[in-house]
């Protein structure tokens, strides 16, 4: 499952378990602080916020070439470009740092950032364990012309899988860049599995913005969204040559984030 329908609102599972996370930090932390009339909710809240800065501004280090020529897509969050683990070690070193300087402090606002850490670390660990799991789906789609096409045809070499549509904003954002990524690694097999639209349509989207794309397919009953567990488009699933899913990205992919996602795609290769 890579997405969670709240009512009309559509939301990633790592988004659900940040809320989640920091919802059980600020009430084990007013929890903790109830006798002493100490809630430290403000500084949980302004922890995320400084680990949210350091963890973008770590993937942005590590990925700067991507951000020479456009550096205002440093501030565009949109790609998803986050490094985790800077900026929990940055929230949690600054917490203690403030539990020090006020002793009040100190059981709230450790009882919060550990609850809040731990829930987050745990679930994500568990969610990327279970969809790591997860094989490539037994589906027969169909190609542009209408020819039938296994997805269990693609196994053999590393696959990249793109659920799309043209009438989605950030999916056209995205698709040159994953047109330059299918011309530059010819080692990847790249996927552009159209959900719910006609050739037609798809011909006349891809005519239009000059886009060389192989291997696009027809999904019109978005059965692959529905066997992967999206509802959200775009979706970019990543598989190993052996048909596991070691990735996924939800949302619109950058030069950046498409890079990383490659960089672990490769990692969980053969030897």
């Amino acid at each position: 499952m890579l997405t969670v329908n709240l009512g009309p609102l559509t939301l990633g599972v790592p988004h659900l378990l940040l809320i989640g996370s920091l919802l059980l930090a600020t009430l084990s932390g007013w929890w903790a602080g109830r006798a002493s009339g100490r809630n430290p909710e403000q500084q949980v809240f302004r922890l995320l916020l400084v680990a949210l800065l350091v963890a973008r501004l770590a993937f942005v280090v590590s990925y700067i070439e991507h951000y020479r020529d456009a550096l205002w897509k440093v501030v565009d969050i949109r790609d998803g470009g986050f490094i985790a683990w800077p900026g929990v070690l940055a929230a949690l070193m600054l917490g203690a740092w403030q539990a020090w300087r006020d002793r009040g402090l100190r059981k709230p606002l450790g009882v919060a950032l550990a609850v809040g850490v731990l829930s987050w670390g745990i679930g994500t660990l568990a969610w990327q364990a279970l969809e790591q799991g997860t094989r490539l789906p037994e589906l027969v789609l169909r190609d542009i012309s209408g020819a039938p096409v296994a997805l269990q045809d693609y196994r053999g070499k590393p696959l990249v899988i793109n659920l799309w549509a043209t009438w989605c904003p950030p999916c056209r954002r995205e698709m040159p860049v994953l047109a330059e990524a299918q011309a530059r690694e010819p080692a990847l097999t790249f996927l552009f599995v159209n959900q719910g639209e006609g050739p037609g349509e798809i011909r006349r989207f891809l005519d239009h913005g000059g886009l060389q794309l192989r291997n696009v397919l027809l999904d019109s009953d978005g059965r692959l969204g529905q066997q992967v567990g999206s509802m959200a488009l775009p979706t970019t699933l990543f598989y190993d040559a052996e048909g596991r899913q070691v990735g996924n990205h939800l949302g619109e992919l950058s030069r950046a984030s498409l890079a990383r996602a490659l960089e672990i795609l490769r990692e969980n290769g053969p030897p």
